[in-house]
């Protein structure tokens, strides 16, 4: 499948492939015979890799699929799961939105695709979009917290892994799949998705395709907030639009497995392509490619000391061009492979567990004269191991990881003689839970932390048009390390449930990106000079999120969270830290009727670090009408409003959010059918 996207200039358009999903969702799809019977087991969840249920894991777990994920997907992963207690989004506009878990962004929260690393540019620059589209995602676990114990130590602010399904890993004897599309929003969404699986009880193939077109964001107000006119005299102009915000995008993807009684081997391709205006600046526009095979497969009901054995690789190869004006400008290409084998043993003295084996070879360039980082090999690899020992009601989980990274730098004539560096990073958990009673229960989790720096924190040394910097690496960084505990105390009682959680990490050495009062001269301006330093810092902060049956028909939900992080050195407040926010809805079902009501309220961000402006509180009113027309393939539709009270959202997490908020009040309309 070779689905490449062309350069494209601005305001560049093509129709038929949305307009052909969109005919998808209302042909139904033939079969000889539709007696379709599928297996199909709970998913596991992200950060147990023995499958437990997501209120029996000690790490803090959120879970999205099925009919509640195709009801809240937004244009990014970062804009998808923004609101979940303890997770933000970078909001770099509406195009590129990387998550942010518990004020940690970056290398530090792991972005897996079925459980492998992404290998894109998303992490080197907030205006690199994510290489992963909501439309065809059909789960997302989120673990929030130190999760490097399972998957490297890059993972120590959390995970988020997306799960596709476009390798079958169940038998399949039929077909099954969906369609949606959707139009409207702030942004005059024009998407749709189509999924199908078929199989004969013995192979099964996978096929996905999707298209999403967006206009230029509708905004409340003007881009610019008056708070930076105020503050640097910047004029507020473009009112009710977010110009050079529009985007297009399209991909699919082709699986195939053998599946058996005890496992299942598959393969599969993706393909997509991604053009999208970046709003920092008005004559710039990326295009982005993205092409990834994935080979999977599991057997289990082994003979022997080892139950279960499971292997995931995956070979990425992604670039993108940085078009200004229509002309090529800096390239970015990140090129490689990465994968684990697992092994579950059978129970020993009691505990059940995994040894595990992963690793990581990329190669990374940048090529143009905006390139602010040189060309990286990376190579990582590390043996890690998990335990759980069951005591009646209760549980105990522990484990370690051992790893050895190097990173590489190319000779070049703008960065010098290629450098070396080698890092060993190491990582420990201890865990807990203790069943109070049939309602309650406690859960604890002590981990210690290492990550190896990322080549841009060891070797940048350019200007960074996105942030508006100079940025400076260090090769003299060593290894982050943290120490970190997580409670949290757990309520569930028929069709209520209450989770209260509390966290703090402490880091010997948080590397972050340090204004160094210095100016340096680029192409005539003057740039703030911004360096890689690593500092003393605490995160600590609470998270609540619970949901009460009122009767058959209405249900209450609550959620909060509060993050509070200080580099410790001085007292001083870390940049971008979302404020508190606190948030309710209310959930009515009827029949075939579904309707809900949300808010969420951001309070006033007042704890900023130094040369970081404060960011206003907002209310954001949303809500959501849908109905189910009955018959065989479980067609629904649904109307979602959004910002309801037209307020200016900014979030304080985003580099952007003086000159990009939110968008305006708006209704979307959308269809998704099953079958």
């Amino acid at each position: 499948m070779n689905m490449h996207t062309s350069v494209a200039p601005r305001g560049w358009r093509q129709k038929p492939l949305w307009i052909a999903i969109v005919a998808t969702l209302s042909t139904p799809v033939m079969a000889a015979e539709p007696s379709t019977q599928v297996n199909l087991d709970e998913v596991p969840v992200t950060g147990n890799p023995l499958g437990v249920a997501s209120d029996d894991m000690v790490v803090p777990v959120s879970v999205m699929g099925g009919r509640e994920l195709s009801l809240r997907r937004q244009g990014t992963l970062g804009e998808t799961l923004n609101g979940i207690p303890g997770v933000t989004a970078t909001q770099f506009g509406p195009n590129a939105s990387r998550p942010i878990i518990r004020g940690l962004d970056g290398e530090r929260v792991k972005i897996m695709q079925n459980g492998v690393g992404v290998l894109d540019a998303s992490s080197l620059s907030f205006d690199h979009a994510v290489g992963i589209n909501p439309l065809i995602i059909e789960q997302i676990d989120v673990v929030r917290g130190p999760a490097a114990l399972l998957y490297g130590g890059s993972a120590m602010g959390g995970v988020v892994n997306a799960i596709d399904h476009r390798i079958p890993k169940e038998s399949l004897d039929g077909y099954t799949g969906r369609a949606e599309a959707r139009f409207g929003g702030p942004d005059n969404t024009r998407n749709g998705a189509a999924v199908v699986d078929v199989g004969n009880g013995q192979f099964a193939m996978h096929a996905d395709i999707y298209s999403s077109e967006t206009s230029d964001l509708t905004i409340p107000g003007y881009a610019v907030s008056k708070r930076k006119s105020q503050a640097d005299g910047t004029p507020r102009e473009n009112k009710g639009k977010l110009i050079n915000s529009d985007a297009l995008s399209n991909g699919g993807a082709l699986g195939a497995a053998w599946t058996f009684d005890t496992g299942y081997l598959g393969l599969s391709y993706a393909d997509s392509n991604n053009n999208y205006g970046t709003v920092a600046e008005q004559s710039v526009r990326i295009d982005m490619q993205n092409k990834r095979l994935e080979l999977a497969g599991e057997l289990r009901a082994l003979n022997g000391p080892i139950q279960k054995i499971k292997l995931r690789m995956a070979h990425t190869d992604y670039q993108h061009v940085e078009l200004e004006d229509g002309a090529v400008g800096t390239t970015f290409k990140n090129r490689g492979m990465q994968g684990s084998l697992e092994a579950t043993h059978v129970p020993l003295a009691g505990m059940n567990g995994v040894l595990g084996y992963q690793f990581q070879n990329t190669r990374f360039q940048a090529l143009g004269e905006e390139a602010f980082v040189p060309g990286v090999v990376t190579q990582d690899q590390s043996l890690y191991v998990y335990e759980e020992l069951a005591i009646g009601q209760h549980k105990v989980t522990f484990g370690g990881r051992s790893g050895e990274t190097t990173v590489n730098s190319a000779d070049s004539d703008n960065f010098g003689a290629g450098q070396s560096q080698r890092f060993n990073p190491n990582s420990f958990a201890l865990g807990g839970l203790y069943a109070i009673n049939d309602q309650w229960n406690a859960t604890f989790n002590l981990s210690h932390n290492e990550r190896a720096p990322s080549y841009f924190e060891l070797y940048a040394n350019g200007a960074h048009i996105a942030t508006g910097q100079f940025e400076v690496g260090s090769t003299q960084l060593k290894k982050e390390r943290s120490n970190g505990i997580d409670a949290q105390l757990k309520w569930k009682s028929g069709g209520h449930s209450l989770t209260l959680g509390a966290y703090a990490t402490k880091f010997k050495n948080f590397i972050g990106l340090f204004n160094t009062g210095n100016e340096v001269a680029v192409d005539g301006d003057l740039l703030p000079e911004a360096e890689f330093r690593a500092v003393p810092a605490l995160f600590k902060g609470l998270e609540l999120e619970g949901k009460f049956a009122l009767n058959d028909a209405w249900a209450l939900k609550v959620r909060g969270d509060y993050v509070h992080a200080k580099d410790t050195r001085n007292n001083d407040y870390l940049p971008r830290i979302s404020p508190l926010r606190l948030g309710g809805g209310l959930d009515y079902h009827l029949g075939s009727w579904n309707a809900r009501m949300d808010v969420l309220h951001a309070f006033k961000q007042n704890d900023v670090a130094e040369n970081e402006l404060k960011t206003d509180g907002y209310t954001n009113l949303s809500a959501l009408l849908a109905y189910k027309i009955p018959g065989k393939y479980h067609v629904e539709l649904f109307a979602r409003a959004n910002n309801l009270l037209n307020d200016e959202i900014r979030e304080h997490a985003s580099f952007l959010k003086d000159i990009s908020p939110a968008g305006a009040r708006s209704i979307l309309l959308g269809a998704r059918a099953d079958f």
